[in-house]
């Protein structure tokens, strides 16, 4: 399939590009993830919509054409799926802590990303190194959350075609509208899903709270830790909780203002054996969890147990019988 002529439309530059229809978005990214356009004109897709950025309608459109190409995973039970593809360079990478904290608390937790990233130091290899390794289907899915683990699986399970959007990075240097609809992902059948999504500027934040109000997604957004979507330990960040695109103060919490008078007790190192280590102290309670971080997953059980009251509404009036 050429595409020629959406090229033209999202090629004009920065100002002169015009916006495509989600029907448009969906079926270029089709195309895009068919593998039926060529490597020239996968390359000025990419860096034409680098240059652009996407328009709500785009991304609704992509992450369709996205969502309907996964492997999908079932659950009879809501689900919290936290995305994680930006891993750590400066602080510790600490989604493997928040997710493992949830799944201890009965939460059934699916955690997607790259196998690897020789620029950061990935969840997938800190939970490697806790004794955990990647799903590798839906099988062992299941089995982790058997056992009160979360489950980590690779975007290459999930869908072949979006990791190999995602490798373009290595070729042209940039992120691309992959990196950003991988982050939107819901894999999950037959359940709600209460994602969890970062952002690291405003006007993006203010993008992803009109995602959620149109599209009706439950999802908590928050200007993450280095793009991640876990709560910086060191200042309480906005947290934004939306339930059925509306949204939910109970479960969102302001950001801290003022001066921070006390900061957590974190490893000087990030590599992920230091990481995993310090995970294990928290988690045995040697140490203390970040402030933070417990007021996050505070919040993402409240919104779970409203999700499952919705989803089972018999079970939970006789539990309260």
């Amino acid at each position: 399939m050429a595409i020629a002529g959406y090229i033209k439309e999202i090629g004009r530059g920065a100002n002169g590009a015009r916006a495509l229809s989600a029907e448009a978005a969906e079926t270029l990214m089709a195309a895009v993830l068919d593998g039926e356009v060529s490597d020239l004109e996968l390359g000025a897709f990419v860096l034409a919509m680098r240059v652009k950025g996407e328009t709500l309608d785009e991304l609704i459109g992509f992450l369709a054409a996205a969502e309907s190409r996964l492997q999908p995973i079932h659950s009879d039970r809501p689900v919290v799926v936290i995305p994680t593809y930006n891993g750590a360079r400066r602080l510790p990478n600490l989604t493997p802590l928040l997710a493992m904290a949830l799944a201890q608390e009965g939460a059934n937790v699916l955690v997607h990303g790259p196998g690897s990233d020789p620029t950061r130091v990935t969840t997938a290899a800190i939970f490697r190194d806790l004794g955990m390794p990647t799903a590798q289907n839906e099988g062992d899915v299941h089995a982790f959350w058997a056992r009160h683990e979360p489950a980590y699986v690779s975007t290459a399970m999930l869908s072949p075609a979006l990791q190999r959007l995602l490798d373009v990075r290595w070729t042209v240097g940039l992120r691309n509208s992959g990196h950003t609809i991988a982050k939107m992902l819901n894999p999950c059948t037959g359940t709600r899903v209460l994602r969890l999504a970062s952002y690291t500027h405003p006007e993006f934040g203010a993008l992803m709270g009109a995602w959620a109000q149109r599209q009706r997604v439950d999802t908590m957004l928050l200007r993450g830790t280095e793009g991640e979507a876990v709560a910086d330990p060191r200042r309480q960040p906005r947290m934004e909780t939306w339930i059925a695109g509306q949204l939910r103060t109970e479960w969102s919490v302001p950001a801290h203002e003022g001066v921070v008078t006390e900061l957590p007790v974190l490893p000087r190192e990030i590599d992920p054996a230091t990481t995993a280590l310090y995970i294990q102290s928290v988690l045995s309670g040697e140490k203390p969890a970040p402030a933070p971080l417990t007021r996050q997953m505070q919040c993402i059980l409240g919104a779970l147990e409203e999700l499952d009251s919705a989803q089972h509404p018999r079970e939970a009036a006789g539990a309260g019988a």
